[in-house]
């Protein structure tokens, strides 16, 4: 554990950064996954509102930093082109 004062800050810092990161990171993994399964079933015109939905969610989670830029680009580039080829 940390003995300086800084130290015990900075620890501070990082537990409430690793909540509220793994609250966008659950978002982001229940997008991908529930948009998935609607990929997975019958094709309907649903499929690009949920594709907008999750690329939404995706996009935000880089913005604050919780995912790299690139890992959020390949997530929706991934999951647009599913996507398309169910269309």
């Amino acid at each position: 554990m940390a003995n300086h004062k800084s130290a015990l800050k900075r620890a501070n810092q990082n537990e409430i950064r690793r909540i509220r990161n793994k609250t966008s990171k659950t978002r982001v993994k229940n997008a991908v996954k529930q948009l998935r399964s609607v990929l997975a079933g019958t094709a309907d015109e649903n499929n690009h509102m949920n594709l907008n939905m999750a690329k939404s969610i995706i996009d935000k989670a880089a913005k604050k930093g919780v995912i790299h830029k690139n890992t959020a680009a390949r997530k929706i580039s991934r999951l647009s082109k599913m996507a398309n080829t169910k269309s």
